[in-house]
């Protein structure tokens, strides 16, 4: 990665389809802050959509596929510092905290649940958005 001052963006990109799609990066750097897209169980390789049956499962692809595009920018798991999950069916709420807690429980970065939420495909359970810090 090379270093960056406050006014550059650093970019990383995956081969998810709505990127090239809807014209997006996965996660951006400004300074010591990286913004991780909504991120769903999309495949990073393939562009496939992982685990449709399993709120659970989408959501611990989610959160490795987070980590992974903070730490592309630079950063590291503990740096991150918020999440916003949003679900669509509140049963699989504790699922999906779950998956949180096991991904990031050490770091415990501040964290909001939404559920009722609608995505492009009616196989996504589960979307999940992050925010690091990298001091």
């Amino acid at each position: 990665m090379s270093t960056s001052s406050s006014t550059e963006s650093l970019r990383f990109q995956t081969a998810n389809p709505y990127e090239k799609e809807f014209g997006y990066s996965r996660a951006i750097r400004r300074g010591p802050f990286i913004a991780v897209s909504g991120t769903t169980s999309i495949d990073p390789v393939s562009g496939r959509l992982l685990h449709p049956d399993s709120a659970y499962d989408q959501a611990r692809a989610i959160f490795v596929e987070l980590v992974r595009a903070v730490k592309g920018l630079g950063g590291r798991s503990k740096d991150i510092v918020r999440v916003r999950m949003f679900v669509t069916q509140g049963s699989d709420a504790d699922g999906v905290g779950r998956a949180l807690k096991e991904a990031l429980g050490e770091v415990g970065p501040a964290a909001t649940m939404i559920i009722g939420a609608r995505f492009v495909s009616p196989e996504m359970l589960v979307e999940i958005e992050a925010d690091a810090v990298v001091l």
